[in-house]
């Protein structure tokens, strides 16, 4: 690091010799002898979005598009009529939203942001250039001054270093922000269909049960039930109408959520969704490398990471400049004339120090120093939970295939049997209409905790994908495999 800065404070003499050596004293000098110490960085043509296009076609298979033109809003805009043009999948969903939702734009707006801050950390400070011209008793005196900042300009290699891991963090970001859309998205896509669903579900069974309670109330005039029966049937009739009414109501809101986040101003008829949810798929992933695989692809630890490095920089240039931290040089071109005497003219230059008398930088020193190493500790609690939430989502995940499973491919099929069985035996005057009715309740009851079960298998399915890529918490709450070798140590 001292090394580096000596090398830069070199630079700055050189160019200092170069101006007094040809006594040419313009501003450009110092603006040449500024830009020779780093590289401007320029403005990259997709604002950065290339690492975010990367990681959303690795981690989730889409395609990311920054609309910042008409000619981007028209393509955006073809594409998203398209994919709704037809019955939603999953999959399109997620593509609609990526292209559409405006929120998504924002942060990828903020990405654009950064990366305005990394081009002015890699430009050298404006020098700073005043004239004077004093006359009175027929004498005049110009004086021309050009100062600038040569501390400044000595670390603007090590500040535009670090603005560049910023600007790879807020890339980052801007992914972390896609992947996060991304998965709300599948949630809220599967709650919608499984809402309606269970909506087509009750509405049978509200038939059903209506014409169960009409056939109780017509026995019930003639004697041929008690009240008993009688109000057992209403009551039916009752509480479903009732939970229908609930399930319509979750419909809409699902839906409404869903149209939200895909960025659609109305719901009908733009969002077509399937009647049922998915199958349950044949194959699941196995657990063998999933904690090395969310240590490895986990976006908000790779922040950290890029944050700790960052903070580690930022203390190696606050170590080195802890005694000085202003140094200002001026070259300085005075001209006087007096009649009667020969002009003269004066060249110098003026050094501006400030002297740490109070201040040694040690509070600045102590600053930077606890700061990174609470990134150090806050990294490293990141990688353990990071471990354990892909432990715990494969583990959920899991359990919610098998039960999941256990309904599709037991439980329904039973009650199925039952059913048919029941409708013989109804049919031979075995059993009443309403031993029927009753097992249609029962019947219900099995169907709707299927539709739940496979609901909460798919968001499950959807909270691993988070846990191993990243994208905020999962539903119910936020392969190789990170060792304390790859953390920078924290007593750096």
């Amino acid at each position: 690091m001292f090394a580096r800065l000596s090398a830069s404070l070199a630079a700055i003499r050189t160019a200092h010799d170069a101006y007094f050596g040809s006594r040419r004293f313009t501003s450009a000098t110092i603006i040449v002898a500024a830009l020779g110490l780093s590289g401007c960085a320029p403005f990259s043509p997709d604002a950065g979005m290339s690492v975010v296009s990367d990681i959303a076609g690795s981690a989730i298979g889409k395609d990311v598009a920054f609309v910042r033109s008409a000619e981007d809003a028209a393509h955006a805009d073809g594409a998203v009529r398209r994919l709704l043009s037809r019955s939603l999948t999953a999959d399109a969903a997620v593509q609609v939203a990526l292209l559409n939702n405006k929120g998504l734009q924002a942060a990828y707006n903020e990405l654009a942001l950064a990366e305005t801050d990394l081009v002015s950390e890699s430009l050298p400070p404006n020098p700073v250039l005043s004239i004077s011209r004093i006359s009175g008793d027929a004498a005049s005196e110009a004086e021309r001054q050009v100062a600038g900042n040569i501390l400044a300009l000595a670390t603007l290699p090590f500040r535009s270093d670090i603005a560049r891991d910023r600007f790879h963090q807020a890339q980052l970001k801007a992914s972390l922000e896609t992947l996060r859309l991304a998965a709300e998205v599948r949630r809220a896509y599967y709650r919608a269909i499984a809402a309606s669903e269970l909506t087509a579900l009750l509405s049978d069974a509200k038939a059903t049960a209506e014409a169960a309670a009409q056939l109780a109330d017509k026995l019930g005039q003639t004697g041929s039930i008690s009240k008993l029966d009688q109000a057992r049937e209403q009551v039916f009739d009752a509480e479903t109408a009732a939970e229908l009414a609930s399930a319509r109501q979750e419909m809409s809101r699902s839906r409404e959520q869903l149209a939200r986040l895909l960025g659609l101003s109305e719901i009908s008829p733009a969002l077509r969704l399937p009647e049922h949810l998915p199958p349950l798929p044949v194959r699941l992933r196995t657990s063998t490398a999933i904690e090395a695989d969310a240590v490895g692809h986990r976006i908000d630890l790779q922040i950290a990471r890029l944050d700790l490095v960052a903070l580690a920089k930022s203390l190696d240039l606050t170590e080195a400049t802890r005694f000085v931290t202003l140094v200002d040089i001026a070259g300085i071109d005075k001209r006087t004339t007096e009649p009667g005497v020969p002009a003269f003219r004066e060249r110098g230059f003026d050094i501006a120090i400030q002297i740490p008398i109070f201040d040694g930088g040690e509070v600045r020193v102590r600053q930077a120093t606890e700061t990174y190493r609470r990134a150090y500790n806050r990294l490293t609690e990141k990688a353990i939970n990071v471990r354990s939430e892909a432990r715990e989502a494969y583990r959920t995940y899991r359990s919610a295939y098998d039960i999941a499973s256990q309904y599709q491919r037991k439980v329904l099929p039973l009650r199925q049997t039952i059913t048919e069985e029941m409708q013989l035996r109804l049919s031979s005057m075995q059993v009443d209409v309403f031993a029927l009715v009753t097992e249609a309740r029962q019947r219900v009851a099995s169907s709707r905790a299927a539709i739940d079960a496979s609901r909460a298998f798919w968001i499950a399915q959807s909270d691993l994908v988070t846990a191993i890529n990243g994208g905020g918490p999962a539903a119910g709450g936020d392969g190789q495999a990170v060792s304390m070798a790859q953390v920078p140590n924290a007593n750096h």
